[in-house]
This record gives structure tokens, C-alpha cells and sequence, in this order.
């Protein structure tokens, strides 16, 4: 297995390299530059001002001649100076940005996975019962329903029309981080419960279509696995159900299941784009959507490759848990 590891970890380095080559060609081509938006609205700035500026940041040389400059800088750790913050942007995504992101999507992949993993074996064993419709109705409406939308119903209920039908007994911030005016020497206590509620909303958003996408992968793999003939052979020696269904079924089942989790780790990353820019949340998915729209490239490098990192360092830690969860699989 080890050698297997070594040669994956050897093949990412030119598939990272097409990546951010990839990346910086679709970043460099859109229309505009940091220029343009540092001019925007100056009417005094001159043409020969423009293209001093132009030429102070290099955006007067051709893409591929600043990507190859990238690279160089970027191998050594220098990914350049966010524009909008005026701080090297590998600081602002690892210090500022990606603790928020992780505070809002490791808690919803481990208790989406808890939850939807249970529900999907208990509607395979159910099958057909009045549970296991409800289960497969909810799971297709929440993988259906925009992002988007459902964030923006949530708003509504919880911030809007729930505080005025409970006089603001019970309601949910409709974004940020936490409570601007919460006292600097507030408890421990205070400052998570602060932070909790408005955590709650936008957790839930991201939970409700991984419950859904994983229950539906937990309910096919059981319904597939109990079918199989050394299922119906244990049964036939009279082994109880459970220990057929736990020791016997379910490991085989949940096989297919480290895949998505696996993939769902970088995906959460992407996909919560949508959810932090609804809720406001200050995490890595904002961090893109604003620095590609106020044209800040060097954040959107970072995020993007930080990214392509974490896709293909998951698919290999995939491919590795396999052998552990199945002893049959071997790496040459």
C-alpha cells in the first residue's frame, strides 16, 4: 500500500500543476483586471496612468507569462497580497476564512452523516412502509430544491416571520459571524452560544442535501447488498437479523458510502459558495464569490487550488480506506 501511496502522491504533482494552470487561464481571460477596479469611478486618471499601473502589476504581459511568475512565487510559498485587505492572501484564507468554513462544515458532514447513514438502513429494511416514503419523498425534494431558495424560505421563517408571530421569543440571526455589540469579556459560555445561533441556520441548509444525497446511497447499497446470496445463506443457518444485517450486510454496504464521503469533504468546501453568500457567513465559499467579483485573483487562486488540493488528497485517502473497510481490496 505504501508504494501505491507514493506513486499517487508523484502522479498529483502534474495534475496540480494542469489545475492552476487551468485555473489562472479561466481567472486571467474574464473580462477586466485589479486595475480596473482600483480606476473605477476616477474620472481625473489618465490613459498613461492606466497603463503605469497595468505595468506595476504585471497585467501588461500576456496570461501565460504572469502564470509562469505565479508558479515561481507560489512554489515558494508567496501566493502575493490580497487587494481588497492589503495582507499576502494565503493568510487571509488560512487565518481569517478557513476557520469559519471548517466551523460550518465539519459539524454538518459529521451530523448529516450520523443522521442519514441510520435513516437509510432503517428504510432498506422498511421497505415500502409508510416511513420509507416519507424518507424517499424528503430525500428527492431536498436534493432538488435550489440552494438558493431553500436558504432564502429558511430566512424568512426564522428571521423574519417567526420573531414576529413568537414577539421575538424565538427567532435565528439572518447572518454574520456573531453579535457585534456581545461584550469583550464575555463567558466562554456566552461567546459559543452567541456563535451557535448564528451557526444554526446555514448548518442546517448544508446538512439538509448531504442527509438526503447520503440516506439514498445508504437506502441502494443496503437494498443491493441484502439480495446478495451469502445474505440469504446466513439467514438460512438462522442467524438473528441483527447480527445478519450488522455483521454481514452492512460493512459490504457502506463500502460505497466512504466514496461520497470522501468526495463530499472538497464538495462541501465548493458548495457552501451559495450557502455563506445567503447567510453572510465570512468562511472560504464568500471569500471566492467576492474576490472573483471585486477581481482580488491572488484570493482566488489560493481558494481554488486549496480546493484542487483537497479533492485529489481525498480521493487517494478514499482509495486507501477501501482496504481498511473491505479486506478483500489490495494496493500493489
Amino acid at each position: 500500500m505504501g508504494t501505491y501511496a507514493l506513486r499517487r502522491v508523484v502522479q498529483m504533482i502534474p495534475l496540480l500543476l494542469v489545475i492552476s494552470l487551468l485555473i489562472f487561464a479561466l481567472t486571467a481571460l474574464q473580462p477586466g483586471d485589479p486595475v480596473d477596479q482600483l480606476i473605477f469611478g476616477n474620472s481625473k486618471i489618465t490613459p498613461e496612468d492606466i497603463a503605469r499601473l497595468k505595468a506595476a502589476y504585471g497585467l501588461d504581459q500576456p496570461w501565460i507569462t504572469r502564470y509562469f511568475f505565479w508558479l515561481k512565487q507560489a512554489v515558494t510559498g508567496n501566493f502575493g497580497y490580497s487587494q481588497d485587505f492589503g495582507i499576502p492572501a494565503l493568510d487571509f484564507v488560512f487565518q481569517s476564512r478557513l476557520p469559519n468554513t471548517l466551523l460550518l462544515t465539519v459539524p454538518a458532514l459529521v451530523i448529516s452523516t450520523l443522521i442519514a447513514v441510520p435513516l437509510g438502513i432503517f428504510s432498506a429494511v422498511r421497505q415500502y412502509s409508510a416511513l420509507d416514503y416519507i424518507l424517499t419523498f424528503f430525500a428527492f425534494l431536498a436534493v432538488s430544491a435550489p440552494v438558493f431558495w431553500v436558504g432564502a424560505l429558511a430566512l424568512y421563517f426564522f428571521a423574519v416571520y417567526l420573531p414576529g408571530a413568537t414577539g421575538g421569543a424565538l427567532s435565528l440571526p439572518p447572518g454574520g459571524l456573531g453579535s457585534p455589540d456581545l461584550p469583550a469579556d464575555a463567558s466562554a459560555w456566552a461567546v459559543f452560544a452567541d456563535k451557535l445561533k448564528y451557526l444554526l441556520l446555514p448548518m442546517m441548509i448544508l446538512m439538509l442535501r448531504e442527509i438526503a444525497v447520503t440516506l439514498r446511497f445508504m437506502r441502494a447499497n443496503m437494498l443491493e447488498t441484502l439480495t446478495q446470496d451469502y445474505v440469504r445463506t446466513a439467514r438460512a443457518k438462522g442467524l438473528a437479523d441483527r447480527r445478519v444485517l450488522y455483521k454481514h450486510a452492512l460493512r459490504n454496504a457502506v463500502t460505497p458510502i466512504v466514496t461520497l464521503l470522501g468526495l463530499s469533504i472538497p464538495g462541501l468546501f465548493g458548495g457552501a459558495v451559495i450557502t455563506e453568500t445567503v447567510f453572510s457567513w465570512p468562511g472560504m465559499g464568500k471569500a471566492i464569490l467576492d474576490a472573483l467579483v471585486s477581481k482580488d485573483f491572488n484570493v482566488v487562486m489560493v481558494c481554488l487550488m486549496m480546493l484542487a488540493v483537497l479533492t485529489v488528497v481525498f480521493q487517494l485517502l478514499t482509495d486507501l480506506a477501501y482496504a481498511i473497510v473491505d479486506p478483500r481490496i489490495r494496493y500493489a
